[in-house]
């Protein structure tokens, strides 16, 4: 999918906030159309996420705590990439760190950015198969709190219509991967 990008007229910047997963910014900018207007945006270094599923056909996702939403969401496992690395890499060390499984055959479903009405944020879609459950615990950050849930599609499919909280990305990757999904239950 090709953005046909239409960079905006920088007319002044100003940085409030730099962090540690993310940068806010508030943009005084001449759009394409010639409007200005003063915009804020998240920048942000982007994500990889995989849609993982083993070998009997079932979906391996993570029930994290987020404090924004206060609250448990159902997810597939994803991270932040890292400076200079590659979103591949991202994926592969997460699903391990995260799940406990590692992949040994990985389909790149593509990218989408994630809430372009303010943040700069894509996140790569890759179909993780041909699981291994690793012989180690999965290795949580500090501050995640994650549970392992295994289901299968139409269990997802059950949970996204009956409207359990699940994260907007999860459910893209899923319909990004669903496709190959058939193919590759045993």
């Amino acid at each position: 999918m090709s953005l046909g990008l239409e960079p905006p007229q920088l007319l002044k910047q100003c940085l409030f906030y730099a962090g540690r997963k993310f940068d806010f910014e508030v943009n005084r900018l001449r759009l394409p159309n010639q409007v200005e207007g003063q915009w804020e945006c998240i920048r942000h270094p982007g994500g990889a996420m995989a849609v993982p599923i083993t070998p009997e056909g079932q979906l391996v996702l993570v029930r994290q705590y987020r404090f924004a939403v206060q609250g448990r969401l159902l997810e597939f496992p994803a991270g932040t990439i890292e400076v200079d690395e590659e979103p591949f890499t991202t994926i592969q060390r997460e699903i391990e760190e995260e799940t406990g499984y590692s992949a040994k055959e990985w389909i790149n479903l593509g990218k989408f950015p994630l809430a372009p009405g303010y943040s700069d944020e894509f996140i790569f879609a890759f179909l993780a198969s041909d699981l291994e459950k690793l012989d180690i615990a999965p290795e949580q950050d500090d501050d995640e709190d994650i549970e392992v849930v295994l289901m299968t599609p139409d269990e997802f499919e059950k949970a996204v219509l009956d409207g359990e909280g699940i994260d907007a990305k999860s459910i893209a990757g899923y319909f990004m991967a669903k496709p190959f999904l058939s193919k590759l239950a045993g």
